[in-house]
């Protein structure tokens, strides 16, 4: 699904599920849309929802990041598979 307004660096829409790199973790997983309401399994709305906007990929080697916006070394690997 396709988030509003989120975007990554290239101009490219981020989306749930999208396989991501930062910097040498290239293990990275958008695992949901919090101003969308869109959540992957393991992560709610309850949990999330505070943080009011944005989206948050987990990574491997970095744990949870939230971002409100995509900073310039997040880049897409693979879109998430429909």
């Amino acid at each position: 699904m396709t988030l509003t307004g989120m975007k990554y660096a290239d101009g490219q829409q981020v989306q749930v599920g999208d396989r991501v790199s930062l910097g040498a973790d290239a293990g990275g997983v958008v695992v949901c849309s919090i101003e969308d309401g869109v959540f992957s399994d393991g992560y709610s709305a309850d949990q999330w929802g505070y943080l009011q906007k944005g989206f948050m990929v987990e990574f491997p080697t970095f744990g949870l990041i939230h971002y409100e916006v995509a900073e310039e070394d997040l880049r897409l690997i693979s879109r998430a598979e429909s």
